[in-house]
């Protein structure tokens, strides 16, 4: 049974990845890597690996994340403060929000936005007393 989960992430500047996702509030933990984050109360784990490493260690092509999306990343969030919060903090520390918070359905609230390498995040707060039945 699957007990955690490590996420690869590639990067191109693995200095300016880890300024990038310490202004957003990620803890990096040097139980698993110097390089790497954990989300979920030590569940996920998301490691920052420079493209050259990457390669090696897919043996295949990239993904070019200017033209093309391979993932988006969906974070919870456990309000809508909190959403409004951490796109600020997307925003101001170099990434491009491409979903401006808002209402999604009448139970969601949301946001989006790209890392400094195009990788898309969303951020998501979910009102369950508001979710339809059925």
């Amino acid at each position: 049974m699957i007990k955690e989960l490590w996420i690869n992430l590639l990067v191109k500047n693995l200095v300016k990845s880890k300024e990038f996702y310490a202004q957003l509030g990620f803890l990096f933990s040097l139980q698993f890597s110097k390089d790497g984050f954990a989300i979920g109360g030590k569940k996920i784990i998301v490691m920052l690996i420079e493209e050259s490493a990457f390669k090696k260690f897919t043996r295949h092509e990239l993904s070019d994340t200017k033209v093309g999306t391979e993932v988006l990343f969906s974070i919870d969030a456990e309000s809508r403060q909190e959403v409004d919060e951490m796109t600020n903090k997307a925003r101001n520390a170099g990434g491009l929000v491409f979903a401006e918070p808002g209402e999604n359905q009448g139970w969601m609230y949301g946001s989006g936005f790209a890392d400094l390498d195009g990788h898309r995040w969303n951020l998501l707060y979910m009102d369950m007393s508001k979710m339809p039945k059925g």
